[in-house]
Parts: structure tokens; sequence; C-alpha cells
């Protein structure tokens, strides 16, 4: 498990992003939704496990577009949802698609195993990557990018608990820089839209 050096204070980077983006003034003037990091910053890279139990480093997908979400297989509505529409925004994109990469971390790998994972993930997408590790593995990679998640006792369920957890997807552009977060509900046509613009932009390099 490795994390690069200041991953650490990445999460007071991201509450500065959101922190700015609420600021007096004209925002910076970008055809790109959600809130972006300006300037963008190197994203943390981390090794996990993947769904078929090889190691799995972001770094590996330099080159790629990234959508980087964290959550759980057993939540309800929220992670299906975000999967659902990554999946078509990345479907939208025809033969660009291949330069577009979804990294799914759950944030409850003591039911999330390596054979739930192999189920679940790719079931919305084959390209699709699921990644998961220890407790203290996922909550060192969770911190580093500001990502906050608790149990929530569920007493009348069969699941026995619940996993409140940020639901921001995070977008890396091709040369590995974090260029913004999508809040949940954010339109597929403009999740799209961003990616194509990613994806050109890195072409262009």
């Amino acid at each position: 498990m490795s994390v690069q050096k200041g991953a650490v204070a990445f999460g007071l980077l991201l509450v500065s992003a959101f922190a700015c983006f609420g600021c007096a003034g004209q925002p910076t003037a970008s055809p790109l939704h959600g809130v972006r990091f300006e300037p963008p910053k190197l994203a943390p890279d981390f090794t996990l496990t993947d769904q078929n139990g090889n190691p799995f480093t972001l770094g590996s997908t330099r080159g790629q577009v990234v959508m980087l979400y964290f959550g759980y297989t057993s939540c309800p509505d929220v992670c299906p949802l975000t999967l659902v529409d990554m999946a078509t925004a990345r479907k939208e994109l025809g033969k660009d698609a291949e330069l577009v990469r979804v990294v799914f971390v759950t944030v409850d790998p003591e039911r999330d195993a390596q054979a739930v994972l192999s189920r679940y993930v790719p079931a919305f997408d084959e390209s699709f990557i699921g990644v998961r590790g220890t407790p203290e593995e996922i909550k060192t990679v969770a911190d580093a990018y500001g990502v906050q998640y608790k149990k929530t006792p569920l007493p009348n369920s069969a699941l026995g608990y619940a996993v409140d957890h940020t639901a921001f997807i995070y977008v890396i552009d091709r040369s590995g820089r974090l260029r913004q977060v999508l809040p949940f509900g954010t339109k597929r046509q403009d999740i799209t839209s961003d990616l194509r613009i990613l994806v050109v932009e890195g072409a262009e390099s």
C-alpha cells in the first residue's frame, strides 16, 4: 500500500476548493461542470487490490481520464445510480470511451470481498475497476482525497449497518491531475461533456 507524498494534506485542498467555489465574485470561466481545482493538483497515487485479486495502482491509468468514486456494493441508491450515470456517460463517448476509466473504491471492505466486487462492479460496465484493501489501507486512501465515511447501525435490517459516505465523482485528467469533483445528481450529459473535453485536451497536450 503506497500513497503519494503530501497526500495527507489533500483533504484540506478539497475543502479549500469548495470554500472558494462559494466565494464572492465571478468564478473562473470554464466549460467544465462541478467544483474545479484551480490550479489542478496531482491526484494522490495509491495501490490497492482489484476485483481479480491483482494489485492496482492509480498511476497505471496515466493517459486516460479517470472517474474515481468511493462507495460500497450494499448501497441502496446513491452508489448504483452514480455507477449507472458514469457507465452511460462513458458509453456516449463512442470510440473515445476507451480513454476513460472508472475506479470504484469500496469503503466497506469487510463485506465487499473480491468475489463481491467481481460480480458487482463489471455489471455496470465491463471496463470498470473495483478495488479494495484492509480497513486501514482504505482509510489512508480516503483521507488522501478528503473522503468521509462511517457505519450507521440498522438494527431492524438484515444488513446490520449502512455506510454514510462522501458521494462525489473525482475527475482526474490524462496527465494524472485532479481537475474537479462532481456532486451526486450531476446530469449525465454534463458528465459526458466534461469527459469529452478532457479526452480531447489530453490528446492536444
